[in-house]
């Protein structure tokens, strides 16, 4: 395990306490809105607009649980639990971050300077109501900023068995070149060429436009044309689009109405004739930035519409409320790793709760999932 970061005051100054309530229990829902000004690093997916949305759409059996941490009475920290009863096909029960297929970050709000106090809180807590859960596992856990710094820290302060059992390292987009100087350097004279080429013969198809829009007018509208776009490609064929699903549509909806109602929601369109061949939703969170959702019409695939709209998404770097983007694509995506040339490593996370027993065997069971000595956070 590695060594612990250097103590900062939010280890030595800080207490907090930890409750965990059915999430529709939850009653500080102002305290929970405004957490998101004040985190460490942001995730809108465990924002109230957009977890809500997904809890309401997915959560069928009412199963999750709001962790709430508090500090001198305030919020200072959330995170949605649900407890699990196997893990990688073995009946090894645990608790666990919630998430869904449609979120792509699992990090806690926590409000800066709380850091460390949420953590040491929240596995207090879980310590002592471990019931028949043999560790905590959290997933999609960025690995390059302040919460997981913090996880370490505290780990290694308590010298509780902990491990990285999966990284990866998915597109990022985090520069000081502006976005026509970033472009040229991503890539080639010879594909930049093929850029300019395919953009010319799309336009002379029909009358080709772009559009970047941020506040709610005309909302629904694009909404609908997003989820006729994506279906009428191969997601439609393989019944995965968002629009297969009424729980993923409703989703889908609803998170981008939460989003632009405060002023958080990008949408960029191409369109031909008036018709949008490529579409692009990010979530706007200071100073960051999630690429949500793209579709493209397949019809115009040896164009690249997809490629050309991410060209336009580069303007994300002239922000200046904007020091980084996450593609929320997979690792190695073949479109997005053409341009993004940033690395987010994004990792799985088990750490060990309960008395010392509990601690050991869990430690045996890190072991045993990699077949080697686990990786110390």
């Amino acid at each position: 395990m590695e060594q612990p970061l250097g103590l900062t005051r939010s280890t030595r100054g800080i207490d907090a306490c930890c409750a965990v309530v059915p999430w529709r229990d939850f009653a500080d829902r102002a305290g929970w809105e405004s957490l998101a000004s004040r985190v460490a690093e942001p995730n809108p997916f465990a924002e109230r607009w957009c977890l809500e949305a997904g809890l309401a759409a997915f959560d069928r059996r009412d199963g999750v649980r709001l962790a709430a941490v508090t500090a001198d009475g305030a919020l200072v920290g959330s995170l949605p639990l649900a407890r699990r009863w196997s893990y990688a096909g073995r009946p090894l029960p645990h608790l666990g971050n919630w998430m869904h297929a449609n979120a792509f970050c699992g990090a806690p709000l926590a409000a800066a300077g709380h850091e460390h106090a949420f953590w040491r809180a929240l596995l207090r807590w879980a310590d002592r109501h471990a019931g028949r859960a043999l560790f905590l596992h959290l997933q999609c856990l960025p690995a390059d900023g302040p919460l997981f710094a913090a996880l370490r820290d505290v780990c290694a302060l308590e010298q509780r068995p902990a491990a990285v059992v999966q990284r990866l390292d998915r597109a990022l987009l985090s520069s000081d070149l502006a976005p026509q100087d970033y472009y040229d350097a991503a890539l080639s004279g010879k594909k930049r060429k093929e850029a300019r080429r395919q953009h010319a013969r799309l336009a002379e198809q029909g009358d080709l436009s772009f559009d970047r829009q941020t506040g709610p007018d005309g909302l629904d509208a694009w909404t609908d044309a997003f989820l006729a776009l994506e279906r009428a490609g191969w997601k439609g064929r393989e019944n995965s689009a968002l629009a297969c699903d009424p729980a993923t549509a409703a989703f889908f909806r609803q998170s981008l109405a939460g989003a632009a109602g405060r002023g958080r929601l990008e949408r960029l369109t191409l369109a031909l004739d008036g018709a949008p061949i490529a579409m692009l939703a990010n979530f706007i969170s200071p100073p960051g930035a999630y690429s949500f959702k793209t579709a493209y019409d397949e019809r115009y695939a040896r164009f690249s519409p997809g490629v050309l709209l991410q060209r336009e998404n580069l303007a994300l770097l002239a922000r200046e409320d904007i020091a980084w983007a996450d593609s929320c694509a997979a690792a190695d995506h073949p479109m997005i790793e053409r341009i993004w040339r940033e690395k987010r490593p994004v990792v799985r996370v088990s750490i060990a709760i309960g008395g010392p027993l509990r601690r050991a065997a869990t430690a045996s069971i890190f072991r045993a999932e990699l077949r080697r000595p686990a990786e110390g956070l």
